[in-house]
């Protein structure tokens, strides 16, 4: 059992808006990335995520289609229909998400 209680919470404020720089956009691309790493890893990490209900669910349905994007190439390889329709679901899930927040998502 994982105890997070010792954790800092990482925040991401999706309503940052004109204030993105390139700081920013490194910060927010290593969270995603610690966020990807705990939910491969069967961990979890506490996470705030602060924005409008479409912002935030944009932003979790990014995160969900690249984590099962991952997993479908992994299992399938990249040759696999079932591969192909999870990356189209993930670039429309990331195109949504871009849309929402203004925010470039960290990974193409």
């Amino acid at each position: 059992m994982n105890d997070t209680s010792d954790l800092i919470p990482i925040k991401i404020d999706l309503t940052i808006g004109d204030s993105i720089n390139e700081s920013w956009l490194s910060m927010f691309g290593a969270n995603v990335k610690a966020m990807m790493g705990a939910m491969f890893g069967g961990h979890s990490l506490p996470v705030e995520v602060v924005g409008t209900r479409s912002q935030v669910n944009s932003f979790s349905k990014a995160l969900g289609s690249e984590k099962k994007y991952l997993e479908a190439m992994h299992k399938h390889g990249l040759n696999n229909p079932k591969v192909t329709k999870n990356k189209f679901a993930l670039n429309k899930a990331i195109r949504s998400f871009e849309k929402e927040t203004g925010i470039v998502w960290p990974f193409k």
